[in-house]
């Protein structure tokens, strides 16, 4: 089968590689059938590691994904006990904790620490045509969901994961510094969960453009802008929830000072230099709570009950401006390390039915 792997920093190739295994029990074999391109991706592609992993052969990149079964087993049952048929299509949850630490026994898989990850060293992950998955990561895809949106249901679910982690109450003022495709479903599902104000910024005009389309406020800035604005907006306040989604060292700080006093800041980017810096007195001074953002929980079945349906409450297709296949995944990930103009989210599309 063909896949496009890693072979080091900045070199993508596409090889023939053996099939995958038969599906053991509660696994499935799938058809891989549209893959996003996340930034976690981007940093991989830019230094061969990420958080300092890092594999030492050539490497499947790709974990925003959705598929087709082609094999099921004994067992093979879906995240929401369904069982499984070949020809069904799935979103996979490339996350899969062990399901018996402490942390997954408290209802906290996303902080497991005998985890693997699809995508990650080193698990291969979904930027090839089959793959076998564990059963309970799949998720049923209605008919009114594309394949590319069912490969941002896991970006919808970080999305998700960091509106909920952020204590967001109804009636809130939030402001989401950074948006790419996270960073704008934020914006959405933050309105959705009762915030009254959404202030949103980026440095691309375009991005800026969508996130007003879904109900920010949104600017476009450069530099430290945006503290000014959230100033003068909020009176001098400060807003309830900032929101980091830019991966950007001195937008750490740009969220604490845009905080108000006892407001809270939750970083969700993840800074290819592994390092932020802030203002350790300003967050003092105010009491603000930081919370760091670690992948999601729980998120799939909320995420597919909103964004499925002829007016879904939230248009995952639209965050899709590049479509590529996969022969051309290498293209997909240039163009969006480079920040290709009108580029929000870039998908690599294995098989157009539903595209």
């Amino acid at each position: 089968m063909r896949a496009i792997q890693l072979a080091g920093a900045r070199q993508l190739e596409l090889r023939e590689l053996a099939e995958p295994p038969a599906p053991g029990p509660g696994e499935v074999l799938v058809e891989v059938l549209a893959v996003g391109i996340c930034g976690s991706d981007l940093h991989m592609y830019e230094t061969g590691e990420i958080g300092g992993l890092k594999s030492e052969e050539p490497f499947t990149l790709g974990h925003e994904f959705s598929a087709r079964i082609v094999t099921t087993t004994e067992g093979a049952v879906d995240g929401t006990g369904r069982d499984l048929e070949p020809g069904q299509r799935v979103a996979v949850d490339p996350h899969v904790a062990c399901g018996h630490c402490e942390q997954c026994r408290e209802g906290n898989p996303n902080l497991c620490p005998h985890h693997y990850f699809f995508g990650v060293a080193p698990t291969h992950g979904a930027l090839c045509e089959r793959m076998v998955v564990p059963a309970a990561n799949c998720f049923l895809l209605p008919d009114s969901m594309s394949n590319a949106g069912g490969a941002l249901l896991e970006p919808m679910g970080v999305a998700l994961h960091s509106v909920n982690y952020s204590r967001l109450r109804p009636g809130d003022t939030v402001a989401v510094v950074g948006c790419g495709s996270i960073g704008i479903l934020i914006t959405r599902l933050a309105l959705l969960g009762g915030a009254a104000r959404v202030l949103a910024f980026d440095r691309l005009p375009w991005r800026v453009e969508l996130a007003r389309k879904w109900g920010a406020e949104a600017h476009t800035v450069k530099g430290d802008e945006a503290v000014g604005i959230v100033g003068d907006l909020t009176r001098s306040r400060g807003v309830d929830v900032a929101v980091e989604a830019a991966s950007a060292d001195e937008s750490v700080g740009q969220c604490v000072d845009m905080a108000r006093y006892g407001g809270r800041v939750s970083l969700v980017g993840i800074s290819a230099a592994n390092t932020f810096s802030m203002n350790p007195a300003v967050a003092r001074r105010k009491g603000l709570t930081l919370r760091l953002i670690r992948r999601m929980k729980h998120t799939y079945p909320r995420c597919i009950r909103l964004a499925s349906g002829q007016q879904p409450k939230v248009p995952l297709d639209e965050l899709v401006t590049h479509v590529y296949p996969l022969e051309r995944a290498a293209e997909a990930i240039d163009a969006a390390f480079e920040y290709r103009e009108g580029l929000i989210k870039a998908v690599v599309a294995l098989s157009r039915d539903r595209d």
